[in-house]
């Protein structure tokens, strides 16, 4: 199982995420990270142009071998050559990692595709491909919702969104199983819900106070099985058949061997008021004073 898993690299530009005790992964701390990656047989990594100095890093440590995935950021409402631009930004994307081409190309703003420069954009995808520049091209998206559209007007190759042991919007909404049967790769993030999962009720910010029923059910239930957090997530998101990748981010090589350890097995089951589908919460980008 443990070869679904891909490497989110957020943590190597940026201090990311709720749980961030250490901030940014240094060079030393990204290299010995990918180094036990590849002795664990992660093939994936997963970064961004909006994630700070990630690519960077990344083409410092070197990702010679690696199926690398990035994501572009919105398109500018100035940009008159919208194929440049985007060209423009795949090849920056492609000098900082010090690498040819892409595995994956997503958009990070996927609602501009059925917006006014849609048809532009959709077209600047499709010719990165067939020139070689990315192998795979496809969105980020929050909330399953925003599949319905962009599927009804272009070929999409790879997906990535939130899923999660309380958030199983993809399968409840049909698209695990309408992405399978499409050939579309699916990589699920937020596994943790940024961290917020494998908190203890007394580590919790007193924001998410108002999902104390939530977090009763899942403490109980840990208690009960003798479950850790980090296994009962990971055993859950990895046992989906669907799901092509687990992207996940780590502050260092012993956060990783963790969850190689964590990630085998077995699963009871799972309460069925565990999932829900409050925005407020499985949303990160609206949490309020993280």
């Amino acid at each position: 199982m443990v070869n679904k898993i891909a490497l989110g690299t957020a943590q190597f530009g940026l201090d990311y995420g709720i749980a961030n005790k250490i901030g940014r992964v240094q060079k030393a701390g990204a290299a010995e990270i990918l180094e036990l990656a590849k002795s664990l047989c992660i093939d994936t990594l997963d970064t961004a142009t909006a994630y700070g100095e990630s690519e960077k890093a990344l083409g410092s440590v070197g990702v010679e071998g690696w199926q690398v995935i990035s994501k572009l950021s919105a398109l500018p409402v100035d940009i008159v050559d919208v194929d440049g631009w985007i060209e423009g930004q795949v090849y920056d994307s492609c000098q900082r990692l010090k690498v040819d081409n892409l595995y994956g190309l997503l958009l990070h703003r996927p609602v501009q595709l059925v917006e006014a420069r849609g048809e532009e954009i959709r077209n600047a995808l499709y010719k990165l491909k067939q020139n070689g520049w990315v192998k795979k091209i496809g969105v980020s998206v929050y909330e399953p919702a925003e599949l319905d559209p962009i599927f009804s007007m272009m070929k999409v190759d790879l997906v990535q969104a939130p899923f999660s042991i309380v958030d199983q919007r993809l399968a409840e909404s049909g698209w695990i199983k309408r992405l399978q049967d499409k050939g579309c790769e699916l990589h699920v993030r937020s596994v943790f819900l940024q961290g917020l999962l494998l908190m203890s009720s007394e580590q919790r910010p007193s924001q998410f106070g108002r999902w104390e029923a939530l977090w009763d059910t899942w403490d109980a239930w840990l208690k009960e099985t003798g479950l850790t957090a980090l296994e009962a997530c990971l055993r859950y998101v990895l046992s989906i058949e669907g799901i092509s990748k687990v992207v996940l981010g780590v502050e260092s090589a012993s956060q990783l061997k963790e969850i190689f350890i964590a990630s085998s097995g077995s699963l009871p089951a799972i309460p069925g008021n565990l999932a829900l589908c409050d925005k407020e919460l499985l949303n990160p980008a609206l949490w309020v004073n993280k």
